[in-house]
């Protein structure tokens, strides 16, 4: 995930000071009792995890981490972020034996106001899912590990930009690592550094880091967005909708996303 460096006003950098005496009085507290309250203090997974299993929310092994399950015509996607993978590239689980998918197209504008710049609507591409590692009965479904499983209700309509407002409560799990904040701001952002220009881009009061790029953004519980920039080590994210949009993508928001998943038989193939 590549970051942005901006430089903060006096009172905010007094805060940020504030901020990090407290974490590192707590550091040198913490240390201490580590070893005792760990097992109480570390969050424990309370929900099975699904045979394919469900990569909304979670980990692309190998790659970044997944958005939110999507189809075009009877395609199912899963929504990410190009940072992962270029188009073509295959995805395979950890041990490579298992295909997981191949990266699809990016989002793009064809064309853009900024010269030798590229233009998107959102910060996304896609991981067009390999037909056996389909989670049936589950794709409307974002798995936020420790924090559970959210359900997408049928008919639900993923946000715009213009749905997005500062102070809405905002989750990510992304790197297995569940964490919610606020949002701080949004705004056009010109990303000098790989030539990137975005019409909307939200900050969030949530900390992101390496691995975390193409994870699904929920705010107010409703799919909104794809993880994109780290801002300070803050997240950056670019909305769903406009990008759903310019891909192609119907987001699922049933278990079979309208469509009949295939009857499997006796010798383990489906047809």
């Amino acid at each position: 995930m590549t970051t942005q460096r901006r430089s903060l006003p006096a009172t905010d950098l007094a805060h940020v000071l504030r901020l990090l005496t407290v974490a590192l009085a707590g550091l040198l507290l913490g240390v201490a009792t580590f070893v005792v309250v760990s097992a109480v203090t570390t969050p424990r997974r309370t929900t099975p995890v699904y045979d394919p299993p469900v990569l909304a929310g979670q980990q692309i092994p190998g790659y970044c981490a997944g958005g939110f399950y999507a189809r075009q015509g009877t395609t199912i996607v899963l929504t990410t972020s190009p940072h992962c993978a270029g188009q073509g590239t295959v995805a395979y689980d950890p041990g490579r034996t298992t295909v997981q998918g191949v990266f699809g197209p990016t989002a793009q504008d064809a064309t853009c106001p900024y010269p030798g710049h590229t233009c998107a609507a959102s910060d996304m591409n896609e991981l067009v899912v390999a037909s056996d590692r389909i989670p049936w009965g589950h794709l409307n479904v974002v798995d936020l590990g420790t924090a559970g499983y959210r359900i997408i209700a049928p008919g639900t309509v993923p946000l715009s930009c213009a749905d997005i407002a500062i102070g809405d409560p905002v989750e990510i799990d992304g790197r297995n690592v569940y964490r919610n904040g606020t949002v701080a701001e949004k705004g056009q952002n010109l990303f000098p550094q790989d030539g990137s220009y975005f019409p909307c881009m939200i900050a969030s009061h949530i900390q992101v880091g390496s691995g975390d790029s193409g994870g699904a953004v929920l705010v107010r519980g409703i799919p909104a967005g794809v993880t994109s920039r780290s801002f300070g080590g803050s997240l950056g994210f670019t909305p769903l909708a406009e990008g759903l949009a310019e891909l192609g993508l119907i987001l699922c928001t049933t278990p079979d996303c309208g469509l009949v998943p295939p009857v499997p038989d006796p010798t383990g193939t489906s047809k």
